[in-house]
């Protein structure tokens, strides 16, 4: 389950509506929870601990690398409709790592998480590459980096990575640290396949990738008929007209278009997990039978033919 709609990303959620998300997904099975301090400025955090407490076999995963603070560069308005009065400051520092992960504990109500992300270190926040590598010096020179080892190395985590909205910054990352993992989000999905080859490099590299926004932030699910967003902003056309004729496929098929984008990413070697975010209880019900839903292989061929995924993205047995 990815936590960032408990954050207020697109509606404001009631608190009960939020755990009640939570309690669905761990009833049907579901045991990763990702959030993260900036996911509502805080809210999802605190969401999050709340809905977890006394779920022990929860495996939880958050972020660091932007503090929450009264003020800050980065007003909450900017991304969610609701979330919590803070501003943000990034900071990859030894000093800012650890503020944020002692900050993300207290909202979560826990002693450690078992997965922690250096987040948006990317173009997406970060708009020039001079930004990006002046960051990623921040992380290593001024000890960001150290930082996280320490945190494995005493077991406050288990695993550490990065979470990246565009391509290029994977390789980035691999030639200055060593890391566990990585979130993608947007680079990989049943929509665009631009990510395939640094998905292949983490695989070459026993890496491990986790697919974030599975459904494009949400076009995946709400169709080509509605009103729709991709990649967190309105839907182009070029997107709904790609997804309408995936949905001509579908039909043809009789496969639910959000089946077919879960099933999809999950096929790929290095990808280990997949976290839709979902803000009710019956969206996760809803995740959970589009994971389960048969789809035929002759289904990922017609796609193939119809040149709406690239010729050698792995699909589904």
């Amino acid at each position: 389950m990815g936590c960032a709609p408990l954050g207020d990303l697109f509606e404001v959620l009631p608190d009960a509506q939020a755990i009640a998300a939570i309690d669905a997904a761990y009833a049907g099975g579901i045991r990763f929870f990702d959030t993260a301090p900036w996911y509502g400025t805080g809210k999802s955090e605190l969401r999050a601990g709340f809905g977890l407490r006394g779920k022990v076999d929860a495996v939880v995963a958050t972020k660091v690398g932007r503090v929450l603070q009264r003020g800050g560069s980065l007003a909450p308005s900017q991304r969610w409709l609701g979330g919590l009065p803070f501003g943000v400051n990034f900071d990859y520092t030894y000093a800012g790592i650890m503020r944020s992960f002692e900050d993300s504990l207290q909202r979560l109500g826990m002693p450690k998480v078992h997965a922690l992300a250096i987040h948006d270190l990317d173009l997406l926040y970060h708009e020039t590459w001079e930004a990006v590598y002046a960051r990623l010096d921040e992380l290593d020179h001024g000890g960001g980096y150290r930082a996280l080892r320490e945190l494995a190395a005493a077991g406050d985590t288990v695993a550490i990575g990065a979470g990246i909205n565009r391509t290029g910054l994977i390789p980035k990352f691999l030639e200055r640290f060593e890391l566990d993992y990585f979130i993608v989000a947007m680079p990989y999905t049943l929509l665009s396949q631009e990510g395939l080859a640094e998905l292949e490099l983490c695989h070459q590299r026993g890496v491990s990738v986790i697919i974030g926004a599975p459904f494009a932030s949400g076009l995946l699910v709400s169709g080509s008929s509605r009103p729709a967003t991709y990649d967190y902003a309105a839907a182009p056309p070029e997107m709904v007209e790609k997804t309408a004729r995936l949905e001509a496929v579908c039909a043809v098929h009789q496969v639910p278009l959000p089946a077919a984008a879960l099933q999809f990413v999950l096929a790929h070697p290095a990808v280990a997990s997949v976290i839709p975010g979902y803000n009710s209880p019956g969206q996760a019900e809803g995740c959970l039978r589009w994971l389960t839903t048969p789809i035929a292989p002759e289904f990922w061929q017609s796609l193939r033919e119809a040149g709406l995924i690239v010729t050698d993205a792995p699909t589904p047995a």
